[in-house]
C-alpha cells in the first residue's frame, strides 16, 4: 500500500493509494477519532456504482446519511453550495461529524467548500473516483465553486483529514472521462518530472487501455509530486502555481462555453498544447520539445473541437481569473519538459495570435 503525507501549515494528512483499499474505508476513518457521525455526500450515479461498497466498509450502529448531488460542471455552484448546507442543517449535522465526499473533482470541490463553510469547518476526508480526481484535485485543500464570469472564483483552501485513492473503482468511469484525467497525468511530466514524461510517451496506450500496472505505476507518482508541491506552498504564493500549466487557458476555454462542452480534463488538454505554443512562439521552449509535448497531448484522443469564440472574449475571461495579478495575465509555461515558469509578461496581442492559430489549425 501506498501512503503519502501531506503535511502543510493548516493540517496533515495521509493520501493512501492501493488497489481494494476502499474495503478499509471504514477503518481508516475510525482511525481519526471520534466523530459525532458520518455524513456521505456523492452523485447519484458514483452512488449507484460504489455506495454498497462505501457504506458497506463502516461498522457501528445506525445508518449514515447519504447527501447527494448532480456533478456536472454546470451545476457547480453556489445554489448547489446552499442546498447541501440546509440538508446538512435537517440532518442536524454537528461540528464534530465527519463528511465522506465520494466522487471525482465536481464532487469534491463542492463538498469541500461545503465542509470549510457549514458551521465554519467540518471535517472532511475524500475518496476521489476518477483519475483527475486522484492524482490531483483531492490533494491539496482547493475547494470551490464557479460564477457564471469565471472558474473556482469562490471558495477556500480546505484540508482533509484524510485521502482514500483505490484505482479499481476507475474501472467504471466512461472512456471519455478516464482519458480526461490523462492529460493531468502528463500535466507532471512537464512541470517536474522528465522521467516521467518519457515513460508516458513510451507507455501511454497501456495507460489509455487502464492496464493495471500502468496505473500503478503512475498513480502514487503523480499522488507524491502533488504532495510535494502543496506542502511547500498551500495556498499558491509561488511554488503551487506550477500546478496551474495548462489552467489559464483552459478556464477561459470551459467559462466561455458555460461549463457543458469539455470535461475539465480537456480544457486542460487544450490549454497545455496553447501553453506550449506560447512558449515556443516567445523562445522560451525548444521546438523540438514543444512539439514532444503537443504530440504526447493529442496522442491521449481526439479533444472536442474549440468553440467559435472571438479571440478577445477567452482574454477577456482569463482576466476574470484569480491567477490575474495587478491587471497581468499569469501563464505557466514550460521552458524544457520537466521545468516550466511563471510568465507574465506575454503581450495580449501575441495570446489573440496563438488563440486564433489554435482554433485554425495553424502556427
Amino acid at each position: 500500500m501506498t501512503k503519502v503525507n501531506v503535511n502543510t501549515p493548516s493540517g496533515h494528512y495521509a493520501v493512501v493509494c492501493r488497489r481494494g483499499v476502499l474495503a478499509r474505508l471504514g477503518s481508516l476513518v475510525s482511525g481519526l477519532g471520534d466523530s459525532s457521525g458520518v455524513v456521505f455526500l456523492s452523485s447519484p450515479r458514483v452512488w449507484r456504482l460504489w455506495g454498497r461498497q462505501v457504506a458497506g466498509s463502516f461498522r457501528g450502529p445506525g445508518k449514515c446519511p447519504v447527501v447527494l448531488f448532480e456533478d456536472r460542471e454546470a451545476r457547480k455552484d453556489l445554489r448547489t453550495v446552499e442546498r447541501l448546507c440546509r440538508a446538512l442543517a435537517r440532518a442536524r449535522v454537528e461540528r464534530r461529524a465527519l463528511l465522506v465526499a465520494v466522487g471525482g473533482g465536481v464532487v469534491g470541490d463542492v463538498a469541500g467548500f461545503v465542509a470549510a463553510s457549514y458551521l465554519r469547518g467540518v471535517r472532511i476526508v475524500h475518496v476521489p473516483t476518477t483519475l483527475v480526481a486522484q492524482v490531483d484535485s483531492a490533494i491539496g485543500g482547493k475547494t470551490g465553486v464557479n460564477l457564471p464570469e469565471g472558474k473556482n472564483l469562490v471558495g477556500a483552501f480546505y484540508q482533509p483529514k484524510l485521502v482514500v485513492a483505490d484505482p479499481e473503482m476507475l474501472s467504471t468511469l466512461p472512456a471519455r472521462e478516464y482519458r480526461s484525467g490523462i492529460y493531468e497525468v502528463i500535466k507532471y511530466g512537464v512541470i517536474g518530472d522528465a522521467e516521467l514524461f518519457r515513460h508516458l510517451e513510451q507507455h501511454i496506450e497501456d495507460l489509455i487501455a487502464r492496464r493495471p500496472r500502468a496505473v500503478d505505476w503512475v498513480l502514487p507518482r503523480c499522488i507524491a509530486a502533488k504532495a510535494r508541491v502543496v506542502s511547500r506552498d498551500e495556498r499558491e504564493a509561488g511554488p503551487r502555481e506550477i500546478l496551474n500549466f495548462g489552467h489559464t487557458f483552459g478556464h477561459a476555454i470551459e467559462a466561455a462555453t458555460g461549463y457543458k462542452r469539455f470535461l475539465h480534463g480537456e480544457a486542460v488538454g487544450w490549454g497545455m498544447i496553447a501553453a506550449v505554443r506560447s512558449a515556443a512562439w516567445l523562445g522560451l521552449l525548444k521546438t523540438d520539445e514543444a512539439v514532444r509535448i503537443e504530440l504526447l497531448t493529442r496522442r491521449v484522443g481526439p479533444l472536442p473541437a474549440l468553440p467559435r469564440v472571438a479571440p478577445q472574449r477567452l482574454v477577456d475571461f482569463m482576466r476574470a481569473d484569480k491567477k490575474v495579478r495587478s491587471g497581468k495575465l499569469r501563464f505557466v509555461l514550460p521552458r524544457a519538459i520537466g521545468r516550466v515558469e511563471t510568465v507574465s509578461d506575454v503581450p495580449e496581442g501575441d495570446v489573440r495570435e496563438i488563440l486564433r492559430g489554435l482554433s485554425q489549425g495553424t502556427l
